[in-house]
């Protein structure tokens, strides 16, 4: 380290009393995912002698057990099937949505945007019953398509909102000149403005697709019968009336958070990007 660096105060951080609360923090919250992954690799019987020994064995026993006696290859699929469709549902509907209310100049603009973040403050537990009629009556309970809609439909007020904060932030000689150019309505959102907000169009992607992989109560709610039963309710069956199968429980679990985690660390340089500069938009 340079004398100028540590004259100017560039050197090494000194380190605080925040810092042991800081790494305190950090092991009490990873403690749960360390313990999960432990149990799930570790043997059966070592799973009920030393239930909080942390990788004291190893085995792949309660992975397979998982995934063939309970099923879970069939649950991964259906995950799959439930979360991709509803996200690139939101996707295309933000986008268009957001790109509409913060560049098309039209009347009521103002009071549809207002009326679409309403969305926002009502919890789906006001309207999960009547909605269940409704797709009744609908004939789509038991559907992948209905429970994408349902799924679609509660991600759109965020997603809108999120995607406009990002349309509304560019600069409008772009678009002018597209225009003075002959471009078309169409021709400017999909090969001028839309190139422009990959970021955010990323961390939407990922954040409907985490909401939409871990939501538990509309999968169980709109599909009675199973037949499309996802990760998240699939764990339900490594729990009895007074007795849970801790190992599979753990490998489930740790088969179910596997596809999020890996999608995280792909795309978190854009997810990161996204939300810093929709914090700084918003």
């Amino acid at each position: 380290m340079s004398r100028q660096r540590r004259a100017a105060g560039l050197g090494r951080k000194p380190i605080t009393w925040a810092h042991p609360i800081l790494i305190a923090m950090s092991m009490l919250t990873l403690f749960p995912l360390v313990l999960t992954v432990s149990t799930a690799l570790k043997t059966p019987q070592d799973v009920r002698v030393n239930p909080f020994g942390l990788f004291s064995s190893f085995s792949t026993d309660n992975l397979v057990t998982a995934w063939t006696v309970g099923r879970f290859g069939d649950y991964v699929a259906n995950s799959f099937l439930l979360s991709v469709p509803s996200t690139l549902l939101v996707i295309v509907l933000s986008t268009m949505g957001g790109y509409a209310f913060a560049r098309l100049p039209f009347r009521g603009r103002t009071t549809l945007f207002y009326l679409v973040v309403l969305g926002l403050l009502v919890p789906f537990f006001a309207y999960m019953i009547p909605l269940y009629f409704q797709l009744r009556s609908m004939q789509l309970l038991n559907s992948l398509i209905g429970v994408n809609l349902v799924l679609a439909s509660t991600g759109l007020s965020f997603g809108t909102f999120f995607m406009r904060a990002f349309f509304a932030e560019l600069p409008g000689e772009i678009e002018q000149a597209a225009r003075v150019d002959g471009a078309t309505e169409l021709q400017i959102f999909l090969r001028v403005m839309l190139p422009l907000v990959t970021s955010g169009i990323g961390a939407l992607a990922v954040f409907t697709f985490l909401q939409n992989w871990n939501n538990f109560l509309v999968p169980l709610l709109y599909i009675p019968s199973g037949e499309y039963r996802p990760l998240t309710t699939g764990l339900y069956l490594f729990m009895g009336g007074r007795t849970v199968d801790i190992g599979p429980l753990a490998a489930g679990t740790l088969i179910t958070i596997l596809p999020v985690v890996v999608l995280f660390i792909a795309l978190q340089r854009q997810v990161t990007q996204g939300f810093l500069s929709g914090a700084v938009k918003g």
